[in-house]
């Protein structure tokens, strides 16, 4: 038996527990909002970046970047143990 999933066609934000449909920028204004807070929170340490291994060297590479010259921390770490 296959489970089919539907797509998602537009971002949806959560709001009093249920998920509804919001535009593009509400939804990154809530994510942009959300990191905000975690650094106010808890500095910089409170937050990280997960990258991908079957990612290539210039996405992770943009990865570490972000964690470290936008969100000021060291907290960078990817799947690509062997």
């Amino acid at each position: 038996m296959q489970t089919r999933y539907q797509r998602l066609m537009q971002p949806l934000v959560r709001e009093r527990g249920e998920l509804r449909p919001a535009s593009w920028d509400e939804a990154l204004d809530r994510a942009v909002a959300g990191l905000r807070a975690a650094l106010a929170r808890k500095g910089p340490d409170g937050v990280g970046v997960f990258s991908c291994s079957r990612a290539t060297n210039e996405v992770n590479y943009l990865a570490q970047k972000l964690a470290r010259t936008v969100f000021g921390t060291h907290n960078v770490d990817s799947c690509n143990r062997t």
